[in-house]
């Protein structure tokens, strides 16, 4: 049975995760490297809870029940008491490999450890721990308490055990589950970084300006946000981290990642994170 999750990174992502799982009554360990990380992530978690009490959707009676079940910590030996991991590091395999050596050796046999990331494949992720049958994929849309999606990827030796499991936790969690194989990308960002990236490129190419390919895409084809609105959102490093996964992954150049967008990131102009991507913040 799973009463504690535990969540490995504070960022946006994990802090999203940590906040719905302590919303639908899981105690919750969340980890990152240093305090000030999981301050901000605190900070944040207490500003969407108080957006949703403002809203009515919940209580200010639920709101402080969420916050008593979250706990925050440097360390990885409080791990060993979660029923399920979700690992919600930044998108990068070197680490996302150690922080899943780590986890095999600290938590129990049997728990399940998840990762949230958007591209990495599966299988390789699942080689780095001596459990691979208890490894899976599980991706979490942002803004994670807003977003109902959850790809669902198994790797080679995913159990059918744990795919049932991760299943039933996101559906406990009021997220709606939707299986995906382990293909580079798997099924969302394999549709939606190619368009992101094709925006990139019409930008570069001065094709129109960011707020012109933006208006296009939600005036014409009804998306709610635009491609390059979206990019700044996940961030320009994120976006660009897949397009790498999806473009060594197929070998194939209509993944290339457009020049500009390399070019954004050198300068550290990473999206909403840093105040400024394609737009100013």
């Amino acid at each position: 049975m799973i009463e504690k999750i535990g969540v490995m990174g504070a960022g946006q992502m994990g802090a999203g995760i940590a906040q719905v799982a302590a919303m639908n009554g899981f105690s919750v360990i969340l980890n990152d490297v240093k305090d000030v990380f999981l301050d901000h992530a605190m900070e944040r978690i207490q500003k969407s809870l108080s957006t949703l009490v403002r809203k009515e959707r919940i209580s200010e009676e639920q709101k402080k029940a969420a916050l008593e079940r979250l706990q925050t910590t440097c360390e990885i030996k409080p791990f060993e008491a979660a029923d399920f991991v979700v690992e919600a590091v930044i998108e990068n395999q070197d680490l996302k490999l150690e922080v899943f050596r780590q986890l095999d050796e600290h938590c129990r046999p049997n728990v399940v450890l998840a990762s949230n990331t958007s591209s990495i494949p599966i299988t390789r992720i699942a080689a780095a721990t001596k459990r691979p049958a208890d490894v899976i994929g599980m991706h979490f849309m942002n803004p994670v308490p807003l977003m109902k999606l959850v790809e669902i990827i198994r790797g080679l030796a995913t159990s059918d055990e744990t795919f049932e499991t991760t299943k039933n936790l996101a559906v406990k969690l009021k997220k709606i589950p939707v299986a995906a194989n382990d293909s580079p990308g798997f099924i969302s960002n394999r549709i939606l970084l190619p368009m992101i990236n094709e925006a990139v490129f019409a930008l570069h190419e001065g094709v129109g300006t960011a707020e012109a390919i933006d208006s296009v895409m939600k005036l014409g084809m009804n998306h709610p946000m635009g491609p390059l609105a979206l990019a700044d959102l996940i961030g320009l490093d994120t976006c660009l981290s897949i397009l790498e996964v999806l473009h060594e992954g197929f070998g194939d150049p209509k993944y290339r990642p457009c020049p500009l967008l390399r070019k954004y990131v050198d300068a550290g102009y990473l999206g909403r994170k840093t105040g400024r991507g394609f737009y100013a913040y």
